[in-house]
């Protein structure tokens, strides 16, 4: 069985940080990579970052110098430092861990960026 668990999302005024947590739970699996993804009220999910086993990050152009992806393979844990919030980053947030077996998601965290 496959667990992938977010946390850390909150509320916080324009210009603030906050550091996201995924945690992934599996007997036995073989990684590719962990990427995070996020859902605004009324669009469309849309990916945000992602990093693979061995550190190779991406990110979307929206976030690109503001965002952080990192993963620590000794703790199944990856991470998403966000700086410099927007009030458009507002949105749910999700993990999705590509394992061999399939891709497994998170149940998501709510990030609101509101003064």
């Amino acid at each position: 069985q496959v667990q992938v668990v977010e946390s850390g999302g909150g509320l916080v005024q324009p210009g603030g940080s906050l550091r996201l947590s995924c945690a992934l739970s599996a007997t036995t699996y073989v990684l590719y990579s962990m990427a995070w993804y996020r859902q605004a009220p009324e669009k469309q999910r849309e990916w945000v970052a992602s990093i693979t086993r061995d550190g190779r990050t991406n990110s979307a152009d929206s976030v690109k110098g503001r965002f952080t992806i990192s993963i620590d393979n000794s703790k199944n844990m990856a991470y998403l430092q966000m700086n410099s919030l927007k009030t458009e980053d507002t949105a749910v947030y999700y993990c999705k861990a590509a394992l061999f077996r399939g891709d497994y998601w998170g149940q998501g965290t709510q990030v609101t960026v509101s003064s």
